[in-house]
């Protein structure tokens, strides 16, 4: 029989080999397809922002490429490179092993986005600024990451703790104690977000626009969707991208615009992009996701406590002394290489959520609305129109730009009834 380490090098080459196979695919498709928009667009998207569009997807795939090779390192480093063991003999002897393995855990994490942060910094100030989207400072990317790191070690310290306290005196269910902890945390930062953590980097100011306001409240209402507000976020002082979403649980759930979605897009489209939006809340999408991740969460840590037993696994890794914490930071990093090939899954998934989200906007608002809000939005924001087909089919969380367009499209030539809310 193999050994673990070896099925893990197969593993990690598949997925790694698959990830490249793909990003090449990616460019070779947008470039060769860069000359032209498709036939739906060209009517509609100039040919300089296709072009615009296809050298933004060109530069981000590049920066990907080298994206790859770092974290393809950092996982190797870590685990037959001997990184974590040393990481682990390093600390033990500092703390006591439960301070330890949080300070391990933690520690696995600011390495990561250390060795990551000169990769972050060239997307934000050199690919998004040469195409002009970057609005960000130096200053107020690095009082971001100061937050985000303080929040990071907030939140995720004591969780860490918890959960290794749970590994160690709960005896055999403690994988159960763990699961049930891990969904309080999901749904407590859930209905936290809107009002305690995103204010932290926003600032959201409710909507002031009077028209728009009532013409939202209208739709609202027909919806029964009930909101704490209509709020615009400040989005324009980071990026001149636009977008809107719903946020938050039961009473805390808000309408967050952006404000460089509201001055890209006129009232009729705003409303559109609302109901396709409206349409994810009355089709359950976030319910059916929160449950599903709460499902596969319990599937992977059954898996975890059998892996907890397992020698071969952390020898396999290149950890010659487990402790809980280097279990589970084992287990966090193999996992992601061995479900790769299963992305497509929930790719599908989305992209399913998004077309009856569309037909839901379709029903409920004018189909010609939002083909024209995405068109503005995919030029905006210089979205590909030519992804490769199997790029797409592993990767896109929503339909390619063509198919969605082609069904709205449908939609607004047969003129669906609207369907009681």
């Amino acid at each position: 029989m193999p050994s673990f380490q070896s099925i893990f090098l197969a593993a990690l080459i598949l997925a790694f080999g698959l990830k490249l196979w793909l990003l090449l695919r990616q460019m070779r498709h947008v470039w060769r397809h860069r000359a032209l928009p498709p036939a739906v667009f060209a009517a509609r998207i100039p040919v300089e922002d296709h072009h615009k569009a296809a050298d933004y997807t060109l530069a981000k795939s590049r920066l990907g490429l080298l994206h790859l090779a770092v974290e393809a390192g950092l996982l190797l480093a870590f685990t037959l490179g001997g990184g974590l063991q040393w990481l682990n003999d390093l600390l033990l002897p500092q703390f006591s092993p439960l301070f330890a393995g949080t300070a391990l855990l933690l520690g696995l994490f600011l390495i990561g986005a250390v060795v990551e942060l000169p990769l972050n910094l060239y997307h934000q100030f050199s690919i998004e600024a040469r195409f002009g989207f970057n609005r960000q400072t130096v200053a107020g990317f690095i009082a971001d990451l100061a937050k985000q790191t303080l929040l990071g070690l907030g939140i995720g310290g004591p969780l860490i703790l918890l959960v290794l306290w749970l590994m160690g005196i709960m005896g055999e269910a403690w994988w159960l104690w763990v699961w049930g902890v891990w969904m309080g945390f999901n749904l407590l930062v859930l209905m936290l977000y809107p009002t305690v953590i995103a204010p932290l980097f926003n600032k959201f100011t409710p909507l002031e626009d009077a028209s728009l306001k009532a013409r939202i409240e209208a739709l609202l209402q027909r919806a029964g969707f009930t909101a704490s507000g209509v709020f615009v976020m400040d989005g324009s002082r980071r990026s001149s991208h636009g977008n809107a979403y719903f946020t938050g649980l039961g009473k805390n759930k808000r309408i967050v615009f952006y404000d460089t979605l509201l001055t890209q897009l006129n009232p009729e489209q705003i409303e559109a992009v609302l109901a396709h939006e409206l349409g994810h809340f009355k089709h359950r999408h976030i319910i059916k996701r929160i449950a599903l991740m709460f499902v596969l969460s319990l599937v992977m840590l059954a898996l975890l406590a059998w892996l907890k037993q397992a020698a071969w696994f952390h020898a396999g890794l290149g950890v010659v002394s487990p402790t809980d914490a280097t279990t589970l930071a084992l287990f966090f990093l193999a996992l992601p290489v061995f479900l790769f090939p299963m992305t497509p899954l929930m790719s599908l998934y989305s992209r399913k959520h998004e077309f009856e989200a569309d037909a839901f906007a379709a029903r409920h608002s004018q189909p010609e609305h939002l083909i024209a809000a995405l068109v503005r939005l995919y030029r905006d924001n210089a979205a590909t129109l030519t992804p490769d087909p199997i790029y797409s089919l592993f990767y896109d969380s929503h339909p390619k730009a063509v198919e969605r367009i082609a069904k709205l499209e449908y939609y607004d030539r047969v003129s669906i009834p609207t369907q009681p809310i």
